[in-house]
């Protein structure tokens, strides 16, 4: 009985550890004004670029980290009103998908909560990019006049379900 005890123990602490990709090192990070807190999987870097949102000008903070040829990154605007963060929403999914010549899958449900959010669009999609084939996994807030992108973008064969849980589920919008 006491050797099988071992046993499992040794199997059970084998898997945690085959689980545990040595690329992976997984931080709490935010954008600089603190509009979130989401965990990533290298150290970040932020770029803030101009974005055409229907015709509504804005600038996005891009917070991101590349591992294993995957970006997470988290985006976050600013709009006038609150009903057209929520607008939004449809163009930030349309200009992803063009990015890639993407394909939608019509139920896709990503992990994590998003109460006091005032609109959700989680997205999952296969495309093309530079000959490649690619996967998009995002999701799409509107909490108050703020819009949120949450993206993993890369090969479909480096995508982990671990990965996607730790990634979306830490998705904090403050």
């Amino acid at each position: 009985m006491r050797s099988t005890s071992r046993l499992l123990l040794l199997l059970t602490l084998g898997l945690s550890l085959s689980a545990c990709s040595p690329n992976y090192n997984w931080r709490e990070s935010s954008d600089n004004d603190a509009h979130f807190t989401i965990l990533l999987p290298a150290k970040p870097a932020s770029i803030a670029r101009n974005i055409d949102l229907d015709g509504i000008k804005v600038d996005m903070i891009m917070t991101a980290a590349e591992v294993d040829g995957i970006s997470f990154a988290v985006g976050t605007a600013e709009l006038p009103s609150p009903e057209q963060a929520v607008a939004a929403l449809k163009s930030m999914q349309t200009a992803l998908l063009k990015n890639i010549d993407g394909t939608a899958r019509p139920d896709a449900m990503l992990p994590g909560k998003t109460e006091n959010t005032s609109a959700r669009l989680d997205l999952e999609a296969r495309g093309m990019a530079r000959g490649q084939p690619l996967r998009l996994t995002a999701r799409l807030l509107a909490k108050d006049r703020r819009v949120y992108q949450v993206i993993m973008l890369g090969p479909e064969k480096a995508f982990r379900d671990e990965n996607v849980e730790t990634f979306f589920s830490s998705f904090k919008p403050m």
